[in-house]
This record gives structure tokens, sequence and C-alpha cells, in this order.
């Protein structure tokens, strides 16, 4: 586990938060762009977008919605390079007869530094009748260091988070439709997963009514002491902070539970 590219560079992380309507990809769109845009002018080197921000979960669609997301990629791509940052977001994912719930996250040259597909669908919405699950997980090499990739209802899965850890990642980037009712979780696991892993996660959510249930917000950047360095709150809108790749090692050093796994005895 290393963390020897960029390792001295302060990164400016942004998530971009806003009520996903489902279908509707020309809105949809817009909504990021202006987020992008938005943090843009805070140099943002990174910016994280929800779950399927392109669409939402408007299941009967989904194939013709996923025909779409090469486009939106070139769209990302271009402006990955202008504004010079890394952009990651999920989107639907057409593979031969698959359909597949993929978190892309580009570099800043425009390059697709990593593309996971979700492994744990979520019931409840039907993700199951309409993905099939991914069946590995993702640590990208970009050009800000390693990065780990999750979708929503990974972040229940402790194992998801701490193989990204593991294979040397310093961030984790979690896009999410999280529902209202189950607020109190997402803040709790977001905190839990940068604890146990002493690593920065970063999270962005859905907010508002879209058909339903509604979705939280509280799209957030937390420390690997557990901090809570930056939260969008519960309406649209986006939020950014510094955050240092030196940290990890930091708080590392006092005492580092990644360092003193014993898998053997986990068996």
């Amino acid at each position: 586990m290393n963390y020897t590219k960029n390792q001295n560079k302060k990164v400016t992380a942004g998530v971009v938060q806003f009520d996903v309507a489902p279908g509707e990809i020309s809105s949809n769109l817009e909504k990021a762009v202006s987020g992008i845009k938005s943090l843009s002018r805070s140099n943002a080197d990174i910016v994280l977008l929800p779950e399927l921000w392109s669409c939402g979960f408007d299941v009967p669609n989904m194939a013709g919605h996923a025909g779409k997301t090469p486009e939106i990629l070139l769209r990302l791509k271009t402006l990955a390079v202008k504004y010079h940052m890394l952009i990651a977001g999920s989107l639907p994912e057409k593979n031969g007869e698959s359909l597949y719930n993929t978190m892309f996250l580009i570099d800043s040259d425009g390059s697709i530094a990593g593309a996971y597909r979700k492994v744990h669908l979520f019931v409840p919405l039907c993700e199951n009748e309409c993905f099939s699950p991914g069946d590995r997980l993702i640590c990208c090499n970009t050009s800000i260091g390693k990065i780990g990739l999750a979708v929503c209802y990974d972040l229940r899965f402790p194992e998801v988070i701490r193989a990204s850890a593991i294979k040397g990642a310093w961030l984790v980037v979690v896009s999410a439709q999280w529902p209202l009712v189950r607020m109190g979780h997402w803040d709790t696991l977001l905190r839990a997963r940068a604890i146990e892993n002493q690593i920065f996660v970063m999270g962005a959510n859905a907010c508002g009514v879209a058909k339903s249930p509604q979705f939280s917000g509280h799209s957030a950047i937390i420390s690997p002491s557990g901090k809570i360095m930056a939260n969008a709150g519960t309406r649209p809108g986006h939020a950014a902070t510094e955050i240092n790749p030196d940290d990890v090692s930091k708080a590392r050093k006092l005492f580092s539970s990644i360092y003193e796994r014993i898998p053997e005895a986990y068996e």
C-alpha cells in the first residue's frame, strides 16, 4: 500500500447534488454540467456526480438510456480536459445483451481511468430486474493517485472500500441515490468507511423527489479521521473542500488497523 503518485499534492474535491429526474437526460445533463462548471471556478481537481445521474431509475427505458451513455461520456471527457479535472459518476452501460450500473472515472486528460460495474444490486428498487451485477472491484491509477470506486448499496458492504484501501487507494468515491428514510445510515456509513480504512471518502447523492422515494442529499467529503469536511445539505447544489493525500499516512502513524489485519484469523 503506497501513495507515491502526487502524494504531496493537495487536491480540491467537489460533489454535485441534484434532483435526478427519471428519464430526463437533457435536463439531468444540464444540471450536472452546471455543477461541474461551478466547481471548476473553485479549481476542483475531482468532481463526483450521483448514481445513474443521467436518467435515474427509469427501469422500463434503461436500455435506451444506456445507448446514450457513450455520447454523454464524450461530453464529460471534453469537460475533464477543459477544466483539467477528474469526473466520476454512475451511468447505465450496455454490453452485449447485458445492462450494468457502471461508475465511470474520467481522468483530467480525457481518458477513462476506470469503469466499475456495481456488484451489489438493490432489490427493493428492482435493480436486479434491470441490471446484471458486476463481478470485480476496481481501484484506479489516476493523475492524483489511486482511487477506489463504489456505488450506493455497496456502501453497506465494508469489503468493497476495504479492498480499495488494501490496494493503495487514498480516496474512494461513492455515487448514490440514497433515500431520505435512511439518511442516518448514509451519514454514518460514509464516516465509518473512512474511519475504519483511514482514507478519504466522497459521497455524491441525489436529492428531492423523483417519483418515489425521496432522496436525502447530504453529499459529503469525509477525512481519514471521520471528520465531515464538506456537506451539500438537502437541496440541489454542490460542496467542495481541499483534501491532502498526506493525511492518510499521518492518520496511520499513531496506529493503523489497515496494516494490523490478520486475514487468516477471519477465515
